[in-house]
């Protein structure tokens, strides 16, 4: 967690980090910039032993082997022995020279083997799904307390506000403070693994895009001689501008120059729409499908030289900002989108805090009415609505959302300092000081040429935006009875692992049968790391959910009208085993020891290999075969990864990630991995944890409402088995105190 104790000591960014929050106790870790030396600190992420893969891949499919014969399909025991003979058949014969060739990767690549040549393509970059919604992360930050309540309340008025500029300008200047320290400072010799894996991180996350390619999509190469490199894209009522807010070594201009150069925009934009203009709204098209985007950025590059001059200012600068000209209703409530200055409208939002305005507020910041006003290919940007409620948005290819997380919650975490400012409260942004003003230096227009086929399917992409914006189902659950601190302290076990377990119930009663979970766990204390998937569902989880599933409020009642009971003291190890189980696999997917990245990397490098390949698959009568002897040539394969079990143990339904106490957020998302399952976002603070959780309304078997409440009452049951379990120790202790003392005087 990044706590309010963030520091600025000595020239130097001093943050009070707790990587999770049940660790030990917190340290300083001191941030300076880490040069290429530094990165000698870390070791190369390895490749995990084969065979302990495969090991680690059968115990976690144990679960679902079991779940199979309760319903009366197949016998574990037969089902299981297969799966063990396809495992040591593909360990003696071709995984071998898998294995092999991915450590011959390995050793022609400059990090390691899956961050530089698997992960991001893989995961990411050749993924053909929109961005929107999908794969983009979002954070919604807390309000600034030293903005006008009056202004914080907000209205139902069009156009932008001069405080939305202020909190812009000072969240932009925070997080350009931030880039500079970590890139200009010198190595310090006691930064820690953690604080050099996010100085690496940081790097990562500014001055990129994504382009749009058939097939598989690229990352802008950062170009630090760009004359855009250090500018700002500033979007608005869909026009689209650079600002110059650094200077050449990356130092941010004043917090006050930026304020004049947004408002200079924003007076530019006021005059081009009383003029008559409207802005194309080209950035709707990177919420598209890939492929359709990629051939639409092909003849937007045709048009003009004009559209390749945008693009590559677009690409290469810092970050995106969007100024939102109205305030985000719930669906309810009537929202201006009108490009006008002004409206008559005044109605009030709802009541600050309450539930459907911190809706409307996540919503808009995930994916605003019509996919309008953003560019969602820009690896960062911050966006503020008229109210100057502000949050985050970000394409997930270069950085994971822990990255920017820790880089916002400094960027937000000192409000706005009036003492910066020529002017305690900023003027009115009007048509008349638009008519009048100059223009001013330090920002640029960025046009685009059309035409009719571009015009055609931005409409279209609109549509198909709009319909999966309506079909998302997103919400915030804050569960404040208790958090990592009792958990820890009291209970005396791991708060990420209990929340996991947690969910895992929920998702049991609410369904009745075990799901593929996904964890991500960090391997930053690799050189590059990024991420591996912890396999949260186990045996240990299953047996304590199933014991679980009828008690307390999951009871139903039996045919006989009765209450189905359980002890609590009888679940409480269940709960501590299913805990242990999950703990243990979090330990090793964070060192280099987990199962799915390495079964990925061990089934590329199959499909890799002629059919013909010296090691055969197998020949035996149950191996599939590769290729058809009339068909097109087909990859490599084995019944490993054939089988149908082992595509099942990786439909995450439940796909699931911790970031942190999340103090200055009011939530954060990403969405479903499976039209009938939910993301689930969490953040564990000392004395609530907020569960921000998205799924679809098209699916009948979802509901982000409903499954709030089963966390809910999961967190409450597990809390009662926690104290019943506390209960049963003292008793235990208690009654050994007293056989001590009966001994020892015998």
């Amino acid at each position: 967690m990044i706590s309010r104790s963030t520091l600025l000591v000595g020239g130097r960014i001093t943050l009070r980090y707790r990587p999770r929050l049940y660790q030990s106790s917190s340290f300083i870790l001191s941030l300076r910039c880490a040069g290429l030396s530094t990165m000698a600190k870390l070791p190369r992420l390895p490749v995990p032993d084969l065979r302990k893969t495969l090991d680690r891949y059968l115990q976690s499919i144990q679960p679902f082997l079991r779940e199979d014969e309760a319903r009366g399909h197949s016998l574990f025991e037969a089902s299981y022995e297969k799966r063990v003979q396809w495992a040591d058949d593909f360990e003696k014969g071709i995984g071998r020279l898998c294995q092999h060739k991915l450590h011959e990767l390995d050793a022609r690549s400059p990090h390691n083997w899956l961050d530089d040549n698997i992960w991001t393509n893989h995961a990411y970059l050749s993924w053909r799904a929109p961005l929107l919604i999908n794969s983009n992360w979002w954070l919604t930050f807390i309000n600034d307390p030293s903005i006008p309540e009056s202004i914080l309340r907000g209205d139902t008025r069009s156009g932008i506000e001069p405080w939305q500029v202020r909190r812009a300008a000072c969240i932009l200047h925070r997080i350009l403070d931030w880039r500079a320290r970590m890139v200009n400072q010198h190595p310090d010799p006691d930064t820690t693994r953690t604080g050099v894996w996010l100085l690496t991180n940081t790097e990562k996350m500014f001055n990129t895009c994504r382009l749009p390619r058939a097939g598989a999509d690229v990352l802008a190469t950062r170009n630090p001689a760009s004359e855009h490199a250090q500018d700002i894209m500033l979007m608005l009522y869909d026009f689209v501008y650079t600002v110059r807010v650094c200077d050449d070594d990356r130092t941010p201009l004043p917090v006050q120059t930026m304020e004049d150069r947004i408002r200079a925009v924003v007076l530019d934009v006021i005059k081009r729409i009383d003029s008559g203009e409207s802005a194309v709204p080209v950035g709707v098209l990177t919420s598209d499908d890939r492929d359709r985007w990629a051939e639409n950025y092909q003849h937007l590059l045709s048009l003009s030289p004009t559209n390749a001059s945008t693009f590559r200012a677009i690409n290469e600068s810092i970050m995106a900002l969007s100024l939102d000209h109205y305030t985000a209703m719930p669906s309810h409530y009537p929202t201006a989108t009108l490009p006008s200055s002004s409206q008559s409208s005044h109605a009030s939002i709802p009541a600050l805090d309450s539930g459907a305005e911190i809706h409307a507020h996540l919503h808009n910041t995930r994916s605003p009415p019509r996919a309008r006003n953003r560019f969602f290919d820009k690896s960062l940007t911050l966006s503020l609505e008229r109210n100057t409620r502000a949050g985050a948005m970000g394409e997930h290819a270069p950085v994971d959302a822990l990255v920017p997380s820790i880089v916002f919650d400094y960027g937000v975490i000192a409000g706005i300092d009036s003492s910066a400012f020529s002017e305690p409260v900023p003027r009115p942004l009007t048509l008349e000081e638009a008519r009048v003003s100059d223009g001013g230096k330090g920002w640029s227009r960025l046009d685009w040429v059309t035409d009719e086929r571009i015009e055609t399917q931005i409409r279209e992409a609109e549509g198909r935006a709009q319909a999966s914006i309506n079909d998302s189902e997103a919400g915030v659950l804050e569960f404040g009875e208790y958090g990592a601190e009792w958990i820890s302290n009291v209970a005396l076990l791991p708060p990420d692992a209990y929340i996991q377990l947690a969910l895992q119930l929920a998702w049991y009663r609410s369904r009745g049968f075990l799901t593929a979970t996904y964890e991500t766990a960090l391997t930053r204390m690799f050189n590059a790391g990024r991420t591996e998937c912890v396999r949260s569902a186990s045996v240990e989880g299953l047996d304590f959910v199933q014991a679980a599933k009828e008690w307390g409020r999951g009871a139903e009642y039996v045919a006989e009208g009765g209450q189905h009971e359980v002890e609590p003291r009888v679940l409480f190890p269940l709960l501590q085993h299913a805990i242990q189980t999950h703990a243990r696999r979090t330990r090793e997917a964070a060192t280099g020891r987990g199962i799915d990245r390495h079964l990925l990397g061990l089934k590329l490098m199959l499909e890799e290999l002629p059919l013909d390949a010296s090691t055969p698959a197998s020949s035996s009568s149950d191996f599939p075969s590769s290729s058809s002897p009339t068909g097109p040539p087909q990859k490599r394969t084995h019944p490993l990864f054939t089988d149908p079990l082992f595509s099942r143990s990786q439909e995450w339904k439940l796909s699931t990630s911790g970031l942190s106490a999340g103090d200055q957020f009011r939530g954060t998302g990403f969405g479903a991995g499976w039209e009938d399952g939910y993301g689930i976002n969490y953040l564990i603070a000392p004395h609530c944890v907020k569960f921000c959780v998205e799924s679809k309304f098209s699916s009948p078997l979802t509901s982000t409402n409903e499954f709030k409440q089963y966390i809910a009452d999961a967190l409450r049951d597990i809390r009662v088995i926690c104290e019943a379990g506390e209960l049963q120790l003292k008793d235990r202790t208690k009654k050994l105190a007293v056989g001590t003392q009966v001994h020892a005087r015998l």
